[in-house]
């Protein structure tokens, strides 16, 4: 299963939510691909007031203060 992370640099909630993220992923198995919205125009747009947002399939799993809880039920 591939997950992907939306994030930019000097997000101090993005960090808390890669750190949420990674303990999710030591219960469940799943690949994270880390994508910086602020490489493409488009995804800044759509994401930009967002972030971090967690995205399974094309569909947000999570955004803004992740927890472990939602994480998980979402990626089961």
């Amino acid at each position: 299963m591939n997950v992907k992370f939306f994030s930019r640099s000097n997000c101090a909630l993005c960090v808390e939510g890669l750190r949420t993220l990674k303990l999710v992923q030591e219960d469940i198995a799943f690949n994270i691909e880390i994508i910086d919205i602020e490489a493409d125009e488009v995804i800044h747009e759509k994401y930009m007031l967002m972030i971090p947002v967690v995205e399974k399939d094309g569909h947000i799993i999570q955004y803004g203060n992740l927890d472990y809880v939602t994480l998980t039920e979402g990626l089961l």
